[in-house]
């Protein structure tokens, strides 16, 4: 099966890395096919600019923008591995969305009605947040998060959604705990992802 994994963090030693560490070699230890865009290692342009939106109406796209739109089209499930800050996606990962999801590639409109493209891929999301479940379900965080990036983005994409993991308390995170979401990643791929 051909793994498309979309990470999003400068620091290698973050829990983010660890975690995207952990699917990696989760893949690799059943011989699948994975393609790894680190979005700040490439240096992905995140800013979408007037050209790109003239462009998108056009049909035209630049050629970072093809790059990573010909890696989502050769996948067949899609990681995407990021931080939760200031309650959304960080600039990286939505600049990305941005550009990368563009009208015609992601999503249509046929006489008014919205049209995902994405159909035939599934998705996993993997966030961690600095605040605890508690707090983000006493502030209807956790059902924000749940209407603007899966029902906003993945599936208004088309993407069907295999699980959406949150990791709490990310800045103070244990061994103990570390260990636990391992083991919680690897078997949601054993047993979920990688799967027909």
């Amino acid at each position: 099966m051909r793994h498309l994994i979309i990470y999003a963090h400068p620091n290698e030693n973050s829990l983010n890395h660890h975690l995207l560490s952990t699917v990696v070699e989760t893949l690799q230890s059943r011989n699948e096919e994975i393609i790894v865009r680190d979005l700040y290692t490439i240096g992905f342009d995140p800013v979408l600019s007037l050209a790109d939106m003239q462009g998108q109406h056009m049909g035209e796209i630049s050629d970072d923008v093809r790059t990573e739109q010909e890696h989502i089209s050769w996948a067949e499930r899609i990681t995407f591995i990021y931080p939760i800050w200031w309650t959304g996606l960080p600039a990286m990962m939505k600049g990305y969305i941005d550009r990368v999801f563009s009208y015609g590639f992601a999503y249509r409109y046929d006489q008014g009605i919205q049209k995902g493209l994405l159909k035939g891929k599934k998705t996993v999301i993997i966030n961690t947040h600095g605040k605890s479940h508690e707090e983000y379900e006493k502030t209807g965080m956790d059902k924000a998060l749940t209407l603007t990036s899966d029902n906003g983005i993945f599936i208004y994409s088309g993407l069907e959604i295999i699980n959406h993991l949150f990791f709490d308390k990310a800045d103070k995170v244990s061994a103990e705990n570390l260990d636990i979401w391992k083991d919680q990643i690897k078997n949601l791929y054993s047993e979920h992802v990688l799967k027909d």
